[in-house]
C-alpha cells in the first residue's frame, strides 16, 4: 500500500510542477505590470494568462465564447492592443475587426493604425481624389512660374479637384475651359476602356444594375479596417461602388441579420468613368455618381452639428454682388440709358467691360459646412452656372429660354428698372414614402427647385427685398424647374447638386427616426474628423460679375443677380411628411434586398 501510495505521489508532483510554476509566473507577471487581475473573473485571468505567453488564439476564442456583449467586446479590444503592442497588425486588426460595438470597434481600429490613434497620423486617410494628379501638379510647378508656388515660398497653389469650376489661391472662382480632343481619339479610348459590360459576374463592382445596395455600416467598417492596415478607401469605396442615385433607403435592426443592424442605400448603380470636366460619371448614363466625401461631409453636418446645434442641418451658399459694386452699377445705367449707343461691336464690348468694371466681383458665402469641401464647390458651381443660364451667358435646353429674352416693354412703353434678381436653389420633394413598420423608405421627386425674387435696388446699392417676382423672372424660375431633368442631363453639376440634396435627406430621415440607434450604428469612423479627414480645396470667396444686358428700343437693360443654394432638409424628413406606401412593392424590395448573412466585409451588392 505504503509503496503503492508512495509511488503514485512520486508520479503526481512532477505533473503539478508546471502549474504550480505557470501560476507563479503568472502572479509575477500581474505584480510587475501592477494590474489587478487576480481579482477579475476567470476568464479574464485565463486569457491574461494566454495573452502573456504570446498565444493570442486561444484568447479570442474565450472572449468571443463571453455571453456578455460589453464583456465580450471589452475583452478583444485589449487583445487587439496587446497583438499591436508585439507587432501583430494584422492579426490585431482581424481581432478589432470581431468586437460588435461601433464605437469601440472603431476605437480598436485607430490604436491599430500605423502611427497610432488617428488616420491623420498616418496621411489622413480620407475619401481623397479619384485620380492621381500628382505628376501633373508636379509638372505644372516646374514649368509655370516655379518661384511662385507656395512650397518655394511663394503665394500660388494648385490642388486637385476641379470640376467645371476651379477656385484659384485667392479664392476666386473661375470657369474651366474646355479643351479639345482631336479627331475625338481620346474620348474613343476612354468609352472603349470604361464601357459597361454585361458579363460581367454578379459579384463585379462595374455590372451594371437596377438596384444596387450599399451598407453605410460595412461600408465604414471596411474603411476602418483598411486604414487600420495603412491603407486608404479603394476606388469602389470613393464612388460607392458607381451608385448614381439614391432611390431608397433600407432599414435592418440587428435581429435580422446576423452582423448587426444596417442601413441600407439602394439605386441604380454601374462603372463609372472621369469626364472632360473630371467628374466621376456613370459610364452607361453620364450623370454623376454619388461620392464618398461628400456624403460623409452632408452625414456630419445633419447628423451631428445641424442637430445639436437646432438648426436642421441647413447648409448652402450665396453669391451676392457688393453695395458698392451695385450703386456702381446703377449709376453707370443711368448714365448710360441717357444717351444712344454707338453701333458697332468695339462700342459694345467697351460699354460691357465698364458694366463688368461697375459692379466688380460678386461675394461667395458658404454656410453650414466647409468651405474647402467639395460639396461647397458643387453649390458654388450650380448657383454660379444658373445665373450663366438665366441671363443667356451659358446655353439652357429647349422650353427654358433666358431671363433676358423674356423682357418685355411695358403697357406703358417703359422698360423694367434695374432691379436686382434673386434666385436660389432650394429642396423640392413630393414625399418620402414608407412600408408600415418604417423599415424601407422611398424617395419621391426631383429633389430641387429654383425659386425667384425681384429685390428693389436703391441708389446707395442696398438691395430691398420685396417678396414678389416679376412675371420674366417667375417664368425663368419655373421653367428652369420644370426642365431640371434636361438641364441635369446638359450640365451634370446639376445631377451632383440633386445627389448632395438626396444625401441630405438621407441624413435628416436617419435623424427624425433615429435609425441609427435602431441599428447600433454611431458612425464613430466617418463622423471623427482625425479619422476620415475629407479632401479639400481653396476655399471660394469671390467670383467675376455675373450680369448682362439686352438692347430694346435702342436702350440696355441690364440685369444683375444675387441668390444662392439653401437646403434644408429636415421638414422634408420629419414624421408628419412621411406617408405609407400604398401598395407592397416597397417591403418587396426591401426583402429582396436583404443583407447577405453571413458576410460582414461585403459592403455592397445587387
Amino acid at each position: 500500500m505504503k509503496h503503492g501510495f508512495g509511488h503514485r505521489c512520486a508520479w503526481r508532483i512532477p505533473y503539478f510542477l508546471p502549474l504550480m510554476t505557470l501560476a507563479a509566473m503568472t502572479l509575477a507577471a500581474a505584480l510587475a505590470r501592477g494590474d489587478e487581475s487576480l481579482g477579475e473573473p476567470l476568464i479574464d485571468r485565463r486569457i491574461a494568462a494566454h495573452v502573456e505567453a504570446g498565444e493570442f488564439a486561444p484568447a479570442v476564442r474565450l472572449a468571443e465564447a463571453t455571453a456578455d456583449p460589453a464583456e465580450h467586446d471589452v475583452r478583444l479590444a485589449r487583445i487587439a492592443a496587446a497583438q499591436r503592442s508585439t507587432g501583430a497588425a494584422t492579426a490585431a486588426v482581424a481581432t478589432a475587426g470581431r468586437i460588435r460595438d461601433d464605437q469601440l470597434r472603431s476605437d480598436a481600429y485607430a490604436a491599430s493604425s500605423p502611427g497610432g490613434h488617428t488616420a491623420e497620423a498616418i496621411g489622413g486617410f480620407g475619401g481623397g481624389q479619384e485620380v492621381d494628379f500628382d505628376a501633373v501638379m508636379e509638372l505644372i510647378k516646374s514649368t509655370v512660374a516655379p518661384d511662385t508656388w507656395s512650397d518655394v515660398g511663394g503665394a500660388g497653389s494648385v490642388k486637385g479637384f476641379a470640376n467645371g469650376v476651379y477656385v484659384d489661391a485667392e479664392g476666386v472662382l473661375h470657369k474651366l475651359a474646355k479643351t479639345a480632343d482631336a479627331g475625338g481619339a481620346l474620348a474613343t479610348l476612354r468609352a472603349e476602356a470604361q464601357r459597361p459590360r454585361s458579363d460581367l459576374a454578379d459579384g463585379d463592382v462595374q455590372r451594371v444594375s437596377r438596384l444596387r445596395k450599399v451598407s453605410l455600416p460595412r461600408l465604414e467598417r471596411a474603411i476602418a479596417e483598411r486604414a487600420a492596415l495603412g491603407m486608404s478607401p479603394d476606388e469602389a469605396m470613393r464612388q460607392l461602388a458607381g451608385l448614381s442615385k439614391i432611390e431608397y433607403v433600407f432599414v435592418y435592426p440587428g435581429g435580422d441579420n446576423s452582423n448587426g443592424g444596417d442601413i441600407v442605400l439602394a439605386g441604380p448603380a454601374g462603372p463609372w468613368k472621369t469626364d472632360v470636366e473630371n467628374r466621376v460619371v456613370s459610364a452607361e448614363s453620364g450623370r454623376p455618381v454619388v461620392r464618398l466625401d461628400d456624403l460623409v461631409v452632408v452625414l456630419r453636418h445633419v447628423l451631428s452639428r445641424g442637430a445639436s446645434e437646432g438648426k436642421g442641418g441647413v447648409f448652402g451658399c450665396s453669391i451676392t454682388p457688393t453695395e458698392d459694386g451695385l450703386a456702381a452699377t446703377r449709376r453707370f445705367a443711368e448714365e448710360s440709358g441717357r444717351k444712344k449707343l454707338p453701333a458697332g461691336d468695339a462700342a459694345r464690348d467697351e460699354w460691357l467691360a465698364g458694366l463688368r468694371s461697375a459692379l466688380g466681383r460678386q461675394k461667395i458665402d458658404v454656410f453650414g459646412i466647409d468651405p474647402k469641401s467639395r460639396v461647397a464647390q458643387v453649390l458654388v458651381e450650380a448657383d454660379f452656372r444658373m445665373k450663366l443660364v438665366g441671363l443667356g451667358l451659358e446655353e439652357g435646353v429647349l422650353g427654358v429660354p433666358s431671363y433676358l429674352s423674356s423682357v418685355r416693354v411695358g403697357t406703358d412703353g417703359r422698360l423694367p428698372p434695374l432691379d436686382v434678381l434673386r434666385w436660389w436653389f432650394t429642396l423640392d420633394y413630393d414625399a418620402i414614402e414608407a412600408t408600415a413598420d418604417r423599415s424601407a423608405f422611398a424617395i419621391k421627386g426631383r429633389g430641387v427647385r429654383l425659386l425667384s425674387e425681384n429685390q428693389f435696388l436703391e441708389a446707395t446699392g442696398k438691395r430691398q427685398t420685396t417678396g414678389e417676382s416679376s412675371p420674366a423672372n417667375g417664368e425663368f424660375a419655373h421653367n428652369f424647374t420644370e426642365h431640371f431633368g434636361e438641364l441635369a442631363t446638359k450640365y451634370p453639376v446639376y445631377a451632383e447638386l440633386q445627389n448632395l440634396c438626396d444625401a441630405a435627406l438621407v441624413a435628416a430621415l436617419i435623424e427624425s427616426e433615429n435609425l441609427d440607434d435602431a441599428v447600433g450604428w454611431s458612425m464613430a469612423w466617418l463622423g471623427d474628423e482625425r479619422r476620415f479627414v475629407v479632401a479639400a480645396g481653396n476655399a471660394p470667396q469671390t467670383v467675376e460679375t455675373v450680369a448682362a444686358h439686352r438692347v430694346i428700343g435702342d436702350k440696355h437693360v441690364v440685369a444683375a443677380v444675387s441668390g444662392g443654394v439653401r437646403i434644408e432638409p429636415a421638414k422634408f424628413a420629419a414624421r408628419d411628411r412621411i406617408r405609407a406606401s400604398k401598395n407592397e412593392a416597397l417591403a418587396g424590395e426591401r426583402k429582396s434586398s436583404q443583407p447577405p448573412a453571413n458576410a460582414a466585409e461585403r459592403w455592397w451588392w445587387d
